[in-house]
């Protein structure tokens, strides 16, 4: 099968296509024939420093949002069957080589690909939603009627955060450059604030929950428009900055989470997509060959929603 693979540590040149040897489901897995890869900050993060967080190192096939059609289950599989149509986000954090023709990996990392949505929008979809998903609902706990924060809100995880907090019963106080604030809008949040032109610790207060996916610096801001009792839900590793003690000392909480694989979850989402309360925005879709500018793309920072690549048979390939 073809894949992108990369034999060192580098810029997005070291992404490079290459014939790989298909791999077979162990027991209770599935086989997936990949039509389409999400591209995520993590990717091109992994890329650069040529490791992940879990130690493997080079020759690496990255790519962790998979959406395709299930080829060939492994023994013990019975929720799946070959031409069942799939998406998850497999082996989280460890490598799931999504950028390539064919994946295995637990059956119950995937989920039924939701009705309506394509391959390229599904593929767009599990990263970025599972982690608004355990941020809001499984960690803090949203609430009807409760305040969320969402920072960097055009983004991939931002966009859908969005849209969940809504659709849990939120009043949204979302994040953006100008250009992106209508947007926003429609996605239904309630106040869009521009970051470059107005301090956020300063104009927003009272919040229940901030979900932060920028850090550093912002994590002491977030914590100032918390009220007692609120949680700073921060999607960046903590370093020895990260305000816990800060927070305890405000009367807040402050909390670091690692998105897991989540067929629940999954499956929540799906039905938020099918009920027309959930939409993924796309981009950009590239071929799998254009790996490497899908990342230079991906790494201006200045994009809304989210980056696919299609994986399409190689001739004669069926």
């Amino acid at each position: 099968m073809r894949a992108v693979s990369q034999d060192r540590a580098g810029a997005p040149d070291v992404l490079k296509v290459v014939e790989t040897v298909r791999p077979e489901p162990g027991r209770g897995e599935i086989l997936v024939r990949v039509h389409a890869a999400g591209v995520n900050p993590a990717d091109w993060k992994t890329r650069a420093r040529g490791v992940f967080g879990t130690g493997a190192t080079p020759p690496f096939t990255l790519g962790f949002d998979v959406a395709g059609v299930v080829e060939a289950v492994g023994a013990g599989v019975t929720i799946f069957g070959p031409g069942d149509e799939v998406f998850g986000m497999p082996r989280f954090p460890h490598p799931a080589g999504a950028y390539a023709e064919y994946v295995t990996a637990p059956a119950r990392h995937f989920a039924p690909r939701p009705r309506g949505l394509d391959a390229v929008q599904a593929a767009a979809l599990p990263l970025a939603s599972l982690t608004a998903w355990q941020a809001l609902v499984d960690t803090a706990r949203l609430q009807a009627g409760e305040r969320v924060l969402v920072h960097a809100a055009a983004g991939g995880v931002g966009h859908l955060a969005v849209q969940i907090a809504k659709a849990r019963g939120a009043y949204v106080i979302a994040t953006a450059s100008t250009a992106k604030h209508d947007l926003l809008r429609t996605l239904g949040a309630d106040e869009v604030i521009d970051y470059r032109t107005q301090d956020v610790a300063d104009t927003v207060r009272d919040v229940d929950v901030a979900l932060d996916s920028i850090g550093g610096p912002n994590w002491t801001h977030s914590l100032r428009t918390l009220r007692p009792g609120g949680i700073l839900v921060s999607l960046v590793p903590p370093d020895d900055t990260f305000p816990v003690q800060q927070a305890e000392e405000a009367g807040v909480r402050a909390a670091f989470m690692l998105v897991e694989p989540d067929q629940q979850g999954l499956r929540e989402i799906g039905a938020l997509v099918e009920d027309g309360r959930l939409r993924v925005i796309v981009e950009a879709v590239l071929p799998l060959e254009q790996a490497a500018q899908a990342h230079t793309l991906g790494e201006t920072g200045r994009t809304t929603g989210k980056i696919v690549l299609t994986v399409a048979p190689a001739p004669g390939r069926h």
